[in-house]
């Protein structure tokens, strides 16, 4: 089978939104090199499910692949054109399973030592697609928020050693009611610029009343979830022939239904959650993992105004095979290795910021909970620098913007 030869019929399967998307642009599809397009084809048969920056990012990518001449469109998939495929490979259903065609083709690229030329092809494309189609800049500055440290008395050593040489370090913060003010801001700020999934509140723990314009992920909200997932992959585990790559396939393709999520509630948010777990590295046992993956997904996928990321206490390290058994134990906690984790995840979030449009304008702020210690960046606020000042965190806010 081969782009050319597409059909309307063969899109049945498809949810109804990326039904009526593949038939818009089925012309195009017909266009392109099938070393490229299950790539697309995998973004597409999740339409239903995506964040509407990524519907407005893909339907821009599809405006202006339709729009290529065919000079054009030789020049630009001539790499991925000489990318040479198996007959195997062109006998997989690709239309209505790109994900699996994809994770084969990466196996034939390896094997036939094609990875560097597809990587190479990969990398122009999205350079061309970056210079034709202009990234949206944000409506207002961005502001992320981490919050680590909770139930932690003392810290082990010096906290935002990564962050302070970007922003202004402060040691006298006054903690009180500092988390009710942070979800203050981020409610007047989802208030002032309303936008579905556009201000997140994600927790590790239990998640805080928060306001209703705001998306909010929870590792404990999860846990029936989790414990699903745990017990399908203990079960998997012991089959034989089971390894590594085959149950990664097979969690990709757990639908919410399966990891006893209610029918009911927010198709787009679900298929978030549940892909944090069946994606996501540590998600499924680690408190701070997931917090940290979900902020990272958040911000790549959703591109949000705000998140406000707070970290909880993890589990303690154990054999792998314990922590991904399902068990009644009571589970023991770990604040002090948790915080070192967060305080790492609190750096990668900033980092995973900077990767949005509008980055030189975007606010970030890091406390550690119920503690005196801040860090604050900002274009407002010199770089390096220490304030001992006494401040709340609302005053440090004001001062950023």
């Amino acid at each position: 089978m081969h782009p050319e030869d597409l059909k309307p019929e063969q899109f049945s399967g498809y949810p109804p939104e990326a039904r009526k998307l593949a038939l818009d642009y089925l012309e195009t599809f017909r266009r392109l090199p099938l070393s490229f397009l299950p790539s697309l084809l995998r973004e597409v048969i999740e339409f239903d499910f995506k964040f509407p920056v990524e519907r407005r990012h893909l339907e821009k990518e599809l405006g202006n692949l339709r729009s290529l001449s065919h000079e054009d469109l030789r020049a630009w998939f001539r790499e991925f054109t000489e990318i040479r495929l198996s007959e195997s490979l062109e006998k997989l259903n690709w239309i209505a399973s790109p994900a699996q065609f994809v994770e084969q083709l990466s196996a034939h690229l390896w094997a036939t030592h094609q990875m560097d030329a597809f990587r190479h092809a990969a990398l122009g494309y999205a350079d061309k697609l970056r210079a034709a189609v202009a990234p949206e800049p944000p409506t207002s500055p961005r502001l992320g928020i981490a919050v680590i440290g909770q139930g932690v008395d003392v810290a082990p050593g010096p906290l935002f050693r990564k962050l302070r040489t970007y922003g202004a370090y402060f040691s006298a913060v006054n903690p009180e009611n500092g988390l009710r003010q942070l979800l203050e801001v981020v409610a007047a700020r989802a208030n002032s610029n309303p936008a579905p999934y556009g201000h997140w509140y994600i927790d590790g723990g239990e998640p805080l009343p928060h306001a209703s314009g705001v998306t909010s992920v929870s590792y404990q909200a999860m846990e029936p979830v989790r414990a699903a997932l745990l017990a399908r992959i203990h079960a998997e585990t012991q089959k034989t022939g089971m390894g590594p790559e085959a149950l990664r396939t097979l969690m990709a393709r757990l639908r919410p239904v399966e990891l006893s999520m209610a029918p009911g509630g927010d198709p787009v948010l679900n298929r978030f959650q549940i892909k944090l777990l069946t994606e996501g590295s540590g998600t499924q046992i680690f408190s701070t993992s997931f917090v940290e993956w979900a902020a990272r997904e958040a911000l790549r996928r959703a591109e949000p105004l705000t998140v406000l990321a707070r970290f909880a206490p993890r589990q303690r390290q154990k054999p792998m095979h314990e922590l991904l058994s399902p068990g009644p134990e009571q589970v023991a906690l770990d604040p002090v290795g948790s915080l070192v984790d967060a305080d790492m995840g609190a750096y990668y979030n900033w980092m995973n910021q900077q990767r949005l449009p509008g980055s030189e304008k975007s606010l970030f702020l890091v406390w550690f909970e119920n503690h005196k210690e801040a860090v604050a960046i900002s274009p407002a606020l010199p770089r390096g620098t220490v304030s001992t000042e006494t401040i709340d965190l609302r005053g440090i806010l004001s001062w950023m913007t």
